[in-house]
């Protein structure tokens, strides 16, 4: 019970920004582009709670963590209506990429954080564990939500890009893409994405902190 409670501690500022964020960005992009669906919804939001779905962002990755090898959860999905963007096919892409884009830019902030403790001199290991977190937490919302299966927003971005008419096919799997990504992680072939994506994202991520490592260093 201990180690839940200490895990929650470190891990609950790291999450509750990196849902915020994520689905704050997929609204901001939506009205950029010209729909305010979301926008009219108080959806872009720095406010957790306008995002955090109980079952899902709270009960269901605790209890996952209590009883599986793997935890999953998910926020409220963001009201978007894609008609209403100005390009709808091809602003798509960006739109779902926002909600990622937020991720990998908070993961930086988390590493950059760090180095500034340790250029302060702060030898409290807390603060440590709670960058470290942050920086976990975001690149696996990272690669996740990269996944190319839609609703995911790698599946988003996949629609996007292909052809129309394989567009139009490929997104006729959102209504079962639920039950594919668990499918997934029960039979561990998540790892043939996580692994190689997860790599490519810390790499390209300590590309943009090195300056920072070195100036801090």
């Amino acid at each position: 019970m201990n180690e839940i409670i200490q895990a929650i501690a470190v891990y609950a500022l790291p999450v509750i920004f990196a849902i915020t964020l994520h689905e704050a960005a997929h609204a901001y992009a939506a009205k950029y582009f010209g729909d305010n669906t979301a926008y009219a919804a108080g959806r872009m939001s720095v406010n957790p709670l306008r995002h955090i779905d109980p079952i899902g962002t709270i009960a269901l990755p605790v209890l996952m963590y209590i009883f599986t090898p793997f935890v999953f959860g998910y926020a409220k999905p963001v009201p978007i209506d894609f008609g209403k963007l100005r390009n709808p096919k091809k602003q798509m892409a960006w739109v779902a990429f926002a909600g990622p884009l937020a991720n990998f830019i908070m993961a930086f902030g988390w590493s950059v954080f760090a180095l500034l403790m340790a250029a302060f001199g702060v030898a409290e290991a807390f603060p440590y564990k709670v960058a470290q977190a942050g920086v976990f937490v975001n690149i696996l919302m990272f690669v996740f939500n990269m996944l190319p299966i839609p609703p995911l927003d790698g599946g988003r971005i996949m629609t996007s890009v292909l052809p129309h008419k394989l567009a139009y096919t490929y997104s006729r799997i959102e209504p079962y893409g639920f039950f594919i990504v668990i499918g997934l992680l029960v039979f561990r072939l998540m790892d043939y994405w996580f692994g190689p994506m997860g790599k490519l994202t810390g790499i390209v991520l300590n590309l943009f902190v090195a300056p920072f490592r070195f100036l801090l260093g």
